[in-house]
């Protein structure tokens, strides 16, 4: 897709974004060097990334607030081309949370028990995509501790027949 600004990139998302039941984060951009003017920009679902809480010290400690982030991908990366149009390069469709079902398109059209029922199946495929993710970080986690187990089996081998070895020096009579 092609836009004549970085606003109407930013109007499309929003309009897209609202639609579809989740809001936009201005998030990062490059500049140019040589103008400093605006190259790049992407803009994300506000769920993108995790708040990362730096403490500091000088300041007094205030009641933290919950994080609103979870690490959702979905974003769209506009660039300038050599025409001076922002074209679409790069976007991500899939949230890792649910969406805001009454945001959906035709929702006055849908009767309660259909909303209840979509919302269900959103959070169903939201529950199936976590335990995906889930699963793919177990059986991560058990590659590395079997390798983990395997490398220590053989250094704790190693050790053993050392001790048995010294073990068999020290009972040899002198001679």
């Amino acid at each position: 897709m092609e836009f004549q600004s970085e606003e109407a990139a930013k109007n499309f998302y929003e309009e897209y974004a609202r639609r579809e039941g989740f809001v936009v984060r201005l998030d990062r951009c490059h500049r140019s060097e040589v103008d400093k003017q605006i190259i790049s920009r992407r803009f994300s679902c506000n769920k993108q990334g995790f708040h990362v809480r730096v403490r500091n010290k000088t300041k007094p400690v205030h009641k933290p607030r919950a994080s609103i982030r979870e690490g959702c991908e979905a974003m769209m990366y506009v660039k300038v081309n050599t025409c001076g149009k922002w074209v679409v390069t790069k976007f991500v469709k899939e949230h890792s949370h649910l969406l805001n079902a009454s945001a959906l398109p035709y929702n006055s059209l849908i009767e309660s028990k259909d909303r209840i029922i979509q919302q269900l199946a959103k959070e169903l495929e939201h529950q199936d995509r976590l335990c995906q993710h889930y699963r793919r970080q177990l059986f991560s986690l058990l590659e590395t501790v079997d390798e983990q187990t395997k490398c220590l089996s053989t250094k704790v081998e190693l050790v053993v027949n050392t001790v048995k070895k010294l073990e068999n020096e020290v009972q040899k009579p002198l001679i």
